[in-house]
């Protein structure tokens, strides 16, 4: 029988079967008693065609173990290390993604359990890109007020085909409820848990978007001195009255049917020529027409209303934006912004 003697050619599964083996069957029972039957039944496995390791390898396998409990003076546990951690013992990527879906996502021991607990706006910014049959399973499974604040949060056509299929609704097939399972732990779940982890810098450009321009001005000539990186990747996650100037004629009509007709002037008095035009040309000549009259018949208007206005603008596209309603391309990037 060959016996393993070179030890960089052990996959990390393969040093876990070395591990268990050396630790004896009792300890290596109670640690199966915490892993799942897949996993244990790689593990398992790969121990039957492990052969036979040379105690050299053996000796290395825990000296690698013991340097890494004691290279630091205490333990950080993150996602990122866990995930790694996963990866490198040899598991799959769908079940490590399972894994980190169930430590991420939101608190339940179901799928069903674990959607109640998501907001229902997110609910329902998901659900409204589905089939209404997915939505109606999704609608008949979560509790009834749950139910009922993601349904009025669908557009209407889409919720009242939604409400048709539930009242057509009998049993659902097992095969029917475990596919919608799939598809949202795979779709949904995985999506969220990723997302959770908000990042700091895109923290900090949200803070400094609701700054005065003069004090974000500032701040961030201040920070470009002490840490142009992160000044620089801040930069780039802001979004500004100026990046509407990247959006499609449709999206920009939904911000004017949405936002205050006498903010919007006031916004756009302190905007550029091209921004002004795509605001216009996006009106009916009549509205641009009275809409450039007022402009005019403002005369001065305090740079400190200006810049009020124009955040103004840049919230009720935000808001849009939660909704579904319109997509926006952040830090002046040149992505173009649909309508849902």
């Amino acid at each position: 029988m060959r016996v393993r003697e070179d030890y960089r050619t052990l996959s990390g599964v393969e040093k876990t079967a070395v591990f268990l083996l050396s630790l004896g069957e009792e300890h290596t029972a109670r640690l199966f008693q915490l892993m799942d039957e897949e996993e244990i039944l790689e593990i398992s496995q790969t121990m039957a065609n492990l052969g036979r390791v040379s105690a050299a390898i053996v000796e290395r396998i825990f000296l690698e173990f013991a340097e890494q409990m004691s290279s630091s003076s205490s333990l950080v546990g993150t996602y990122e290390s866990t995930e790694r951690l996963l990866s490198k013992a040899g598991i799959s990527k769908d079940k490590i993604g399972q894994i980190m879906e169930e430590i991420r996502g939101p608190a339940g021991r179901t799928m069903w359990e674990k959607l109640g607990n998501v907001n229902e706006e997110v609910l329902a910014n998901f659900l409204q890109k589905e089939y209404p049959q997915t939505v109606a399973v999704v609608l008949s499974k979560i509790s009834t007020d749950h139910s009922a604040r993601v349904l009025a949060l669908l557009p209407e056509g889409f919720a009242l085909e939604v409400i048709h299929r539930m009242l057509r609704m009998e049993s659902i097939q097992k095969e029917v409820l475990d596919d919608v399972e799939k598809t949202l732990r795979v779709e949904f779940m995985a999506n969220l848990a990723k997302t959770t982890r908000r990042d700091s810098h895109e923290m900090m450009a949200e803070i400094f978007n609701s700054l005065e321009r003069s004090v974000e001005s500032r701040i961030m000539g201040s920070l470009e001195e002490t840490a142009p990186d992160a000044a620089e990747r801040i930069r780039a996650l802001m979004f500004t009255f100026e990046d509407l100037g990247g959006l499609d004629p449709a999206s920009v009509q939904t911000i004017i049917r949405a936002a205050d007709k006498e903010k919007l002037p006031i916004a756009l008095k302190g905007a550029t020529d091209t921004l002004r035009d795509l605001f216009f040309s996006n009106m009916s000549e009549r509205a641009a027409k009275i809409m450039k009259e007022d402009m005019g018949a403002m005369g001065p208007v305090r740079l400190k209303d200006v810049e009020e206005a124009q955040q103004y603008i840049v919230n009720v596209a935000k808001d849009l934006e939660a909704r579904g309603e319109i997509a926006l391309a952040k830090g002046g990037k040149d992505e173009d912004a649909m309508i849902y």
